[in-house]
């Protein structure tokens, strides 16, 4: 489906998606003033227009005040008359509530199909008996959200939906909980993230200009944009406001009780310095001291996994400045994850990199992943590994969107106690540099030293985030096979570059056929 914004379509396509997705728990978090809710009215004009074989149902929209009720009812008389559906005109309605005590006003659609779409209060006790989809909207801010949910989610037992949708109210709000515990997997809601750029990008201020006859630039939206975020009180409430960040979001995302206690394994971090002298060799001496070194640092810890559980691995690319870092990471059987060692390579050439990334993963039992940072010149490295490796290799845009779908998972497993790491302060340190930047787990942009006295920009992190990630991942495995030698059993490598690899592929695939062996 087509989600590019054209000016004779009636929804955006942030609205189309929201539409699209037929999930039965989804949450919007939202900028205000992007239409999520007038989007969410044409869905429940859709659904209760329907017969109950093509899957109609009513539609129940509970917001937190009466005008929020009355809008949404108006919005689905709309858009039923625009798609030309059989609906009567929007009732008033009062009934008593669950005690029989009090007269509640409802605002109701009925459709020919037997449906109705209606408002009701944000008391829980509505709930109770009904049975339809329902919409909490600006879910943050109901004052028992927890108890409106609780009867909301009862109706999904014979198969209802329910949609929250809601700009953020701090972040200890049960609805910014929530969306933690889906991203992290604990929950089963499906995300849409609506901030005004993500708005704009898919032309909000575009149709705002079309309804008012404006000629629209960028340099108007931009202002546009920038007057928003002026009026607002604070920094703090422009970025609650419009662009999805919970208020007294900052610091560090992994509190330190959790990384320690997770930082329990006595197991080597390997550092590989490339000095002066190395980088200036010829690549035959440097493909030669790279090998006597993983021969004599690395063997000993890879001959020690265990061969019966599965493995992945994580990589945070860096050429000069930074560190790059291998993770690799053992699944066991009580799905608890380890790393059982780090490499670090410091001004270590491309070539000498890729050397030490193949001489890891084939050589790791059951090998079942790998992430690679694929930032800048890391796209180098990762785009090599997919020629090695194929479907295996995940190449990671590494960005504010991957780090917010994703990071949640990771700081559930160190809450869970479900990762155990190498115990060494460095990487304690590391993890410690995954900050809350409005409101987003990142990477900070300052510098530690480590215990080598070289710079660290979290770069153990990285790699172990991604390591985490691809032992996860549902990954097409790859049987390494070796080469036997004609005079004895010993097992033989390869050790060339990608490009070489490949082209003994195809010299041995040529040689096959040439013998009758079917590929």
């Amino acid at each position: 489906m087509n989600y590019e914004f054209r000016e004779q379509d009636v929804l955006l396509p942030y609205q189309k998606r929201w539409i699209a997705d037929e999930s039965p728990l989804k949450i919007a978090e939202k900028s205000r003033r992007t239409g999520i809710t007038w989007a969410e009215a044409a869905d429940a004009a859709l659904t209760a227009s329907k017969s109950k074989a093509a899957g109609g149902t009513h539609h129940f929209y509970v917001g937190s005040n009466k005008e929020m009720a009355r809008e949404f009812i108006d919005a689905v008389a709309m858009w039923a008359k625009a798609f030309n559906y059989a609906a009567q005109d929007v009732q008033e309605e009062v009934f008593l509530d669950e005690d029989g005590n009090k007269e509640i006003l409802t605002f109701v659609v009925y459709f020919a199909s037997g449906f109705k779409v209606q408002a009701l209060s944000s008391n829980p006790s509505n709930l109770r008996g009904m049975q339809g989809n329902v919409t909490i909207d600006e879910a943050a801010f109901h004052e028992r959200l927890a108890e409106v949910l609780k009867a909301a989610l009862a109706l999904t037992m014979w198969g209802a939906k329910v949609r929250l949708i809601s700009t953020h109210n701090g972040v200890e709000n049960l609805f910014n909980q929530l969306v933690n515990d889906s991203r992290a997997g604990k929950k089963r809601y499906s995300i849409h993230t609506i901030t005004l750029d993500d708005a704009c990008r898919d032309g909000l201020y575009k149709r705002i200009c079309q309804v008012k006859g404006k000629t629209w630039t960028q340099a108007e939206e931009d202002q546009w944009k920038a007057g928003l975020l002026k009026d607002t009180a604070t920094e703090e409430d422009a970025l609650e406001e419009y662009y999805c960040v919970p208020k007294s979001g900052g610091g560090a995302y992994i509190p330190r009780g959790l990384r320690e206690r997770a930082a329990v394994l006595n197991v080597p971090v390997l550092r590989f310095n490339g000095s002066t002298t190395f980088n200036q060799a010829s690549e035959f001496a440097r493909i030669g001291e790279m090998q006597e070194w993983l021969e004599r640092e690395v063997a000993p810890v890879l001959s020690e996994l265990p061969t019966n559980l599965r493995h992945a691995l994580g990589e945070d690319f860096a050429r000069s400045g930074d560190l790059t870092v291998y993770a690799p990471i053992t699944v066991h059987d009580n799905t608890t994850r380890a790393v059982p060692f780090l490499v670090e390579l410091k001004n270590v050439p491309f070539k000498q990199q890729e050397q030490a990334l193949y001489y890891i993963c084939d050589r790791l039992p059951r090998r079942d992943g790998i992430y690679l940072d694929a930032r800048g010149n890391g796209q180098y490295l990762a785009e090599q590994a997919h020629y090695k490796y194929g479907a295996e290799v995940v190449e990671v845009m590494l960005s504010v969107a991957f780090y917010r779908e994703n990071m949640p998972r990771f700081k559930a497993a160190f809450e869970d106690n479900e990762l155990l790491l190498p115990k060494h302060e460095d990487v304690i340190t590391d993890l410690g540099q995954i900050q809350l930047y409005r409101g987003v787990p990142s990477i900070d942009d300052s510098r530690t030293t480590g215990s080598d006295g070289n710079k660290r920009h979290g770069d153990s992190a990285v790699a172990i985030f991604l390591a985490f990630l691809a032992s996860k991942a549902d990954i097409t495995r790859y049987e390494l096979h070796t080469i036997k030698a004609d005079v004895d059993e010993n097992h033989c490598r390869f050790f060339g570059t990608a490009a070489e690899n490949n082209r003994f592929d195809d010299m041995a695939t040529h040689d096959m056929r040439g013998k009758g062996i079917r590929l």
